[in-house]
This record gives structure tokens, sequence and C-alpha cells, in this order.
């Protein structure tokens, strides 16, 4: 009798779960399919601005004293002397057969832009480990203290953050901190010649290597970049902590719990921490994409061998479709932030439905 009550429950339980999964799958399809019009907004977006900004780009590219033939040769190789929707047209049916057009220097865009994708990928993260091991603990003990002195405290420590400019933060890291504790101020580690690189992410490459003292050194470079990146972020995981934090502590469960006898830690962090991190984890995941942006000052000003970097000097030397290509990257970037954000909400919170 009892294997026949479980039955139909199993069967139940695996319909549900199908269901569950379809409509994700059915979501994500969705989202993926916005991607495009996004993409080629912001790809049309940045080639007519790019190519409106400068009149003659070859001049600029081959400096004042260059020959006039010089400068033809230059327009006539990049087709700089077709109508503007022409070139927007070549460059666009380029694009998706895997051609990303070529940068100044020569060199193919698209594959210079993966190689320098994988160490802003390892910044962001390391910003957003940084972001969840103390602002989430320092949001859970401003709501815990609310209104007193240490809530006081962690409130103007990310109002801070807030209102430090992108490259005011970084210079006062790398002009005092840096020099104070012995860190590095130039982030420029790529690995070593000895050891394989799979993944140009320098902390993995150098734990699959299995050297120790390589994986101190990738780390010590990455402090300072991450450092900054996180502390200029820090309030967002901090005040959605807080806030989530204040809304739950009041309830009857942490009540309960606290009169049980049960430590404050474990109350705090067991209890009431876990209903709350739902609208913090999602913000993160959000924030995910605006740490790609934030990395184009971080990057330059740490000489960090990423993306941001890559833009930096593809705007700063003119150069139209390495920055098209950075661009296009950090959308995509982006969008799928978003996209993990809103299922991430999805997974913790059963009562939303994907749609």
């Amino acid at each position: 009798m009892p294997g026949r009550v479980a039955a139909p429950a199993l069967t139940g339980a695996v319909g549900a779960l199908g269901r569950s999964l379809s409509s994700l799958l059915v979501f994500v399809g969705k989202r993926l399919l916005q991607l495009i019009p996004v993409l080629l907004g912001v790809i049309a977006l940045t080639f007519f601005f790019s190519h409106i900004s400068v009149r003659n780009p070859c001049a600029a590219w081959l400096g004042g004293h260059a020959r006039q033939s010089a400068i033809d040769a230059c327009v006539q190789y990049f087709g700089l002397n077709h109508p503007l929707y022409v070139q927007f047209w070549d460059y666009l049916t380029q694009l998706f057969t895997g051609n990303w057009g070529t940068s100044v220097q020569g060199l193919p865009v698209l594959p210079t832009v993966l190689a320098a994708f994988p160490q802003t990928l390892e910044l962001v993260f390391a910003a957003l480990f940084l972001m969840i091991v103390i602002g989430i603990p320092l949001g859970v003990v401003a709501a815990n203290s609310n209104g007193r002195l240490a809530d006081h405290f962690v409130r103007i420590f990310y109002l801070s953050g807030w209102a430090t400019p992108t490259y005011l933060g970084a210079l006062l890291l790398a002009i005092g901190v840096g020099p104070l504790l012995g860190l590095p101020t130039s982030g420029d580690f790529t690995g070593s010649p000895n050891i394989p690189q799979p993944t140009h992410i320098s902390v993995l490459d150098a734990l699959l290597a299995g050297n120790v003292p390589l994986v101190g050194d990738a780390i010590s470079h990455l402090i300072l970049p991450a450092t900054a990146l996180a502390f200029l972020n820090m309030g967002i995981a901090t005040r959605m902590t807080r806030a989530s934090m204040l809304e739950v502590l009041p309830l009857d469960y942490v009540k309960t719990a606290r009169m049980k006898g049960l430590s404050e830690f474990f109350v705090l962090y067991k209890h009431a921490l876990r209903n709350s991190l739902i609208t913090t984890t999602t913000v993160l995941g959000i924030t995910a994409g605006a740490l790609l942006s934030g990395t184009v000052v971080i990057e330059e000003i740490f000489q960090w061998p990423g993306i941001g970097r890559l833009a930096f000097d593809s705007i700063t030397n003119y150069d139209f479709a390495l920055t098209i290509g950075t661009v296009i990257v950090f959308a995509v970037g982006v969008v799928v932030s978003n996209l993990v954000a809103d299922v991430l909400y999805g997974v913790l919170d059963p009562r939303v439905e994907w749609r």
C-alpha cells in the first residue's frame, strides 16, 4: 500500500520538475533571442558615433607628418572612402561570419579580444568574492545593530565607496596602500613561460601547474585592482543585505530561534541570512555586468592586461574595429549577467515563475 501511494507522488514530483525545467529553457531561449536586437543596437550606435567622431582617422593613425599618398592608401585599405551605411553593412556581414575586422596594429580583433577577456573575468570574480565575504557580513552587522554606532560606521563605509570616483579610489590604493603594504601596484602578471597557460587566468593557471609561489605572486598582483573594483561597488551588497535582514529579523521564526537559546551567530547566519539573501544574490548577479564596465579605468591605472585596458587603448587610438569588439563583449556580459540574476531569483524563490 505505501508503495502504491509513493509511486503517484514520485511521478507528480518528476512531472513538476520537468515542467519547471521546460519553463526555464523557454525563458532562457526568449532572453537569448532578445540579445540579438540589443547587440545590433549597440553595434550600430558604437559604429556610427566612432566613425563620425574623427573626420579622417587615417590621418590620426599615421600622424601629422604622414604623406597624403600614405593617408589615401590607408583610406582605401580600410574602405573609409565608401558611404557610412555601406561601411556599416560590410562590417555587419563580416561580423556574423566571425571576422570582427583588423585593428590599427594589423591584428585580428576577435582573437585579440578573446585573449584579453579571461584576465578581466578573473578581476571581476575576485571583486565579487570580496563584495560577498566583506559586504554581506557588514550588512548583517549593520542590520543587527540598527541605529547604533556599528550601523552608522557601516553606512559611512559603503556610502564612501559610492561617493568615491573610480579613478580616485584606484589611485589612492596604487599610490598609498600599495607601497605601504608592499603590494604590486602594476597588475601586469601574465604567468611564467615555464608553465602552460590554458585558461589565461593567472591564479588558475598557477594552481593547475602546482606552482605555489606563482599562485602567491598572481594573487598579490590581483589584490589592489580587485579591492579597488570591489570597494566602489561594496555598498550594493551591504545595503541590500542590511535592508533584507531588517525585514527578516522581526519575524517569528527568528524570535523562536533566539528563545531556544541558540547563539547569536547561529541565529543571524543560519536562520535570518539564508532567507534574506534572495534579493542580495540577484542584485550581485546584475552587478557583475556593471563591474565589467568599471574595469576600464581600473585596468588602465593598474596596467592590468584585460579587455578594459584594451578598450581604453582602442578608444584613445581611434581603433574603431577594436573599440566595437570590446563594446560587444561588454554588452554580452551585461545581458548574460542579468539573465543569470533572473534565473537565480527563480531558483531561490519558488514563488517566482519564469515567463
